[in-house]
Parts: structure tokens; sequence; C-alpha cells
């Protein structure tokens, strides 16, 4: 959303032999949901096959959520979701003054949790080397080794500090480098994550610093990071000709990064007050769809027609839904007043406020819609995710990655749905 949201040979043979078979089946033919088994004896083997079998999933935990949204990363253990993860992005740090910053750090590394709030049950003391988010992810990392983290900088409120970071891009990467591996949290971290909304064109703020500057950034930190650390970036998932995925080269980055989140939701919304309504993440066209090539299936399309390889593009998701008021049709393609209200920002809800606030009504371009009363709400379900998932499968995408670990349940519905 707009963040306000592996290459083991001896396995390539079998990732391109399911892929043929999945290919050969037709679009969305054929696909099951998989039941990774969680057993802490085969946590960590089950784990490293599903990243190796490109079905990487990959969840954001947002700094803030500690704060009104009391999600804490032992939310993360408790709702089943860290036994189906892969991997974390940790949202956000900043930029600024050219390099990688903290965001918050008083939730990253100093916030006390009591043994209630605690991963592993234990208080933290005054006097730990570190405590906070950091230390959390620590004690879920032990219960869950094979897990990776990143730590994901910019997103949609801190972009505006790339273009300044893109005039240099080495002591960009040092500053990243040095913070991501202090010495304090350096085990915490498996890479880095980059969110530049947008390269080369307008998201909060407009950049001009020209096409090459993307390429150019991720080149210098792989060089920093070097190959044992992963490298990965969220792009715009923009496809319209001459839109934001032009604007840039993502095709000449791809060679540096190990994969790309294309933010493949936030294709409609309430910034449109008066509609017309459609769905923030359709998987495919539909009659009526307000604008041509804004949708899921036509971002991966572009992309791989760039020459970026399908085993570096994850599948994204939003774990919430975008909505108008003042509507009176329950297809979509209605009139609207405005946005609908929300618990923490008009126009957006979490699943799990949805899910029993404003049922499904239909069907369309591959997701869900509801009205209810003078609402009209767009999200993923369990059922819709599934048929996402199919979609993953069938064009041998890397794996999945959604917008974030709160909107989901406490049960954690949607990532069980993700296979």
């Amino acid at each position: 959303m707009q963040h306000s949201a592996h290459r083991r040979s001896r396995f390539r043979a079998l990732v391109a032999a399911a892929c043929t078979a999945v290919l050969g089946a037709g679009l969305l033919a054929g696909a099951g949901t998989a039941t990774a088994t969680d057993a802490s004896a085969t946590r960590t083997a089950a784990a490293s096959a599903r990243v190796a079998a490109g079905s990487k999933v990959l969840g954001y935990f947002t700094e803030w959520g500690t704060y009104d949204r009391k999600y804490l990363v032992k939310n993360i253990e408790t709702s089943g979701s860290a036994a189906k993860l892969t991997h974390i992005n940790y949202a956000f740090g900043n930029v600024t003054g050219g390099k990688c910053a903290m965001g918050d750090a008083y939730a990253a590394t100093d916030r006390t949790h009591t043994a209630a709030e605690s991963v592993d049950g234990v208080a933290d003391t005054w006097d730990q080397p570190l405590r906070g988010n950091f230390q959390q992810l620590r004690e879920l990392k032990k219960k869950h080794p094979g897990l990776k983290v990143l730590w994901s900088f910019g997103g949609w409120t801190w972009s505006g500090g790339f273009g300044e970071a893109a005039r240099n891009p080495a002591a960009f990467a040092r500053s990243c480098y040095d913070l991501v591996e202090n010495s304090r949290w350096a085990d915490v971290f498996d890479g880095i994550d980059i969110d530049w909304e947008y390269p080369n064109t307008c998201g909060a703020t407009c950049d001009t610093s020209g096409r090459a500057a993307f390429k150019n950034l991720m080149q210098a930190l792989r060089a920093r990071f070097g190959t044992g650390n992963l490298v990965t970036a969220a792009i715009t998932a923009d496809a319209t000709a001459g839109g934001k995925i032009d604007a840039a080269d993502y095709a000449g980055a791809a060679q540096y990064v190990d994969w790309y989140n294309p933010m493949t939701y936030d294709y409609f919304g309430a910034w449109d007050a008066t509609g017309p309504t459609a769905p923030h993440s359709p998987l495919i066209s539909y009659s009526g769809i307000p604008k041509a090539d804004t949708h899921t299936s036509a971002t991966i399309a572009k992309l791989k027609g760039l020459g970026i390889p399908a085993s570096k593009l994850l599948l994204g998701l939003g774990f919430y839904g975008r909505g108008w008021t003042g509507v009176t049709r329950s297809a979509p393609g209605g009139t609207a007043t405005g946005p609908a209200a929300g618990t923490y920002e008009q126009g957006i809800e979490d699943y799990k406020v949805l899910r029993t606030k404003c049922p499904v009504t239909g069907t369309v371009g591959g997701t869900a819609y509801a009205k209810c009363g003078n609402d009209w709400w767009s999200y993923d379900t369990p059922a819709t995710v599934a048929r996402k998932m199919a979609y993953k499968n069938q064009q041998g995408l890397g794996g999945t990655f959604f917008w974030e670990l709160s909107g989901d349940t406490a049960g954690g519905e949607l990532i069980k749905a993700i296979d």
C-alpha cells in the first residue's frame, strides 16, 4: 500500500518442472492449497523448502503498530503467523540527509516489554543491552531459526529523502550498512529492503533524480551488503503506458536484488472521493474497470516483459480494505460522496474488522467487495487469496508478501490461506 505500505541451484530443476506442469494446466486450473508442517522439529526444514520452491511468505511488521494498534512482535507468534512466515520486513527506517536513519528509536530499541508482552514470556530489565521491537524480533527468531528479518527503509512518508541519497549512492549504502549491522542488533537483521515511492516520479513528493537513480542505488547497496545479505525493494505496480514502472530502470536494477515486492494493491481508492467504486486489489481486469492495465496481472506481465525473472517477483496482498460512503449501487462502478469511516484513517480498514463489520457481498476481478448500508468496501478473503495463490503458482513467482501483519485476525485467517 502507500506505506503511510535463494537461488539454490539444486532446486532449480524442480522449480522449473513444477512451473511447467502448472503452466500447462492453464491460468488457475488445478491449483490447490498446501498445508505447511509447523511442528517445531521440522519447522526450519519446512521453511527452507518453501523458500527454495519459490514460495516465500513475507509480511510487513510496522514499527508504530505497537502503539494504537497494540500489535506486538508477540502477536506474530500467538496468531500462528510466525510458523507460516519465511521473512519479515520491519517498517520503516527513515531516509534523511542522504543516509539511512532510525525511525522511532524508542519503539525499536528502548521500549520495555512486560513478561505478558514478550515473545519468550520474560520481562525486559532496565539494564539489558537491547529492548524494544528489535529484542522481541531476536526472541522470535530463536523460536523460528529459519525466519529472516529485513529492515525496510522509506515508505510513503519517508521516501522524500531518496533523491538526496541517490546523489551519492555509495555513501548512502555505507550509512545503511553501518546502521543495519550495528553490533547491538546485527543478529536481528538478514538484509535491507528499499521502499522508494517513487523513483523519478511522484509519490507524496516528486522525485527528479533520473531514470538511472534507482539502479545506481541498488547497485551500491548490493556492493556494500555483499552476497551474504538480502537486498530487496518494494516497487510500484503502475503498469500503465508511461506510468511509474516506466519512470525507473527496474529491469536494470533487478540483477542487484534478491527479489522485488510489486505493490499490487491500492490501484483504486477513495482519494477519488466520488468514485467510481472499484476493488483496490484486482487480480485481473473486468468489464467496467475504471482504468486499463490497473490490476495485478497487468503489473506482473509488464515486469516479466521487461526481462525481470518471475522468481524475483513476489505477489502482493493487502490485509486491509479500501472503501467509500454515500454509495447506492452494490456492484462496482457506483458513485460516492467520500471515503468510508475507518478506525485509524478514512477510507481504509483492517480485514479483521471488515470481515464482520461489512461482510462480502460479491466478487469481481479475482477479489471481493462488500456493500453495507451506504458504505462500499473491497478486500481480499481467504477464498480470494487462494485464487491469487493459484495465479502466483501458475506464473512461477517467487512467493507472496503482504501489508501488514496487524490487519489479520488474531488467529491468522488470511496468512493461513497463503501457500
